[in-house]
């Protein structure tokens, strides 16, 4: 059977998280002992006392999410359930690149901390927001940020996270007007973002071209047995792709999460688990693929209620 890794990104984010995996595995127990070490931050107190403040902050969410997904991560390869393709929407992608063995666990934990500093930190000083797009297709809202930016505003595409969701990121007054556009074109719902920046999108080059100093030093092992899919075009790495230039380019590029769900169904993924807080990812393979089997491993309790379905 043909298995797809997914790992979340920003926004699955939950005080608590991980903690009953930490308390009964010493598998994870030791991902977030490790994490910590590396980072010099107590990842665990963050996962599961926050407060949710500080959770929320780019830097902190971004090496939270990425631990408590590879502690999970960790308990089911203990338990002998791997996967032929990983993938993952933005910060997961690194949870993807670490299973895969592209990158070491020290060098993605230290990697995603710089990357979480940079994407909260080095951000414009105007005022931005993103807002998710639902049930309406990528070309129209695409005509219409084009149309905006006529205006002399800021306003991109910066997920294509499903047929059904995009998601959009721009000045918070072409945004406001980009909803009010979409709903009238026939959009089901334009939901504004809690989001502290424009991410995915060329506003964040002050980020990027800080992040392409941390990669300078970093090996990638490119010949893996696992296919690792690019959020920055939806296709598997391969051993010409110079992987320093795609995850600088990945903070300022789309998210095209739904051309990985496209290629996971000509692969004939036949299971995806999505590993870490949240069920976002499946949500999106549900939406593209109705046949898909779907699990979200977050708990105590739906980790082992797929281990026992695997018996």
């Amino acid at each position: 059977m043909k298995r797809a890794f997914l790992f979340p990104g920003q926004g699955a984010q939950v005080v608590g998280m991980g903690k009953d995996i930490y308390e009964k595995y010493d598998e994870a127990k030791k991902i977030y002992e490790e994490a910590s070490k590396i980072s010099g931050i107590d990842v665990k107190k963050l996962c599961f006392e926050g407060p949710e403040e500080e959770l929320n902050k780019t830097e902190n969410t971004q090496i939270a999410i990425l631990t408590t997904s590879l502690a999970i991560l960790e308990v089911l390869k203990a338990k002998g359930i791997e996967a032929d393709i990983a993938t993952g929407l933005s910060l997961g992608e690194y949870g993807a690149l670490i299973y895969s063995g592209m990158i070491s666990f020290e060098d993605g934990i230290k990697l995603i901390q710089k990357r979480g500093y940079y994407m909260g930190n080095l951000l414009p000083d105007e005022k931005f927001s993103m807002a998710a797009i639902i049930g309406l297709n990528s070309e129209k809202i695409e005509e219409v940020c084009k149309e905006i930016s006529k205006k002399d505003k800021f306003i991109v595409v910066a997920n294509y996270n499903c047929s059904a969701q995009t998601v959009i990121s721009g000045e918070e007054s072409a945004i406001d007007e980009a909803m009010e556009q979409l709903k009238e074109a026939g959009a089901k719902r334009a939901i504004k973002l809690n989001t502290s920046g424009p991410f995915h999108t060329i506003q964040l080059e002050k980020a990027k071209e800080a992040y392409k100093e941390e990669l300078v030093n970093i090996d990638f092992n490119l010949d893996t047995k696992v296919k690792v899919i690019k959020n920055i075009d939806g296709t598997y790495y391969t051993t010409n792709d110079s992987v320093k230039e795609i995850l600088a380019n990945h903070i300022v590029s789309p998210v095209r999460f739904d051309k990985a769900i496209q290629l996971m169904e000509k692969e004939g993924v036949e299971e995806y688990l999505e590993i870490g807080p949240g069920k976002t990812l499946t949500g999106f393979v549900k939406k593209d693929n109705k046949e898909a089997k779907t699990f979200n491993i977050n708990s105590v309790d739906s980790l082992e209620k797929y281990l026992e379905e695997q018996v």
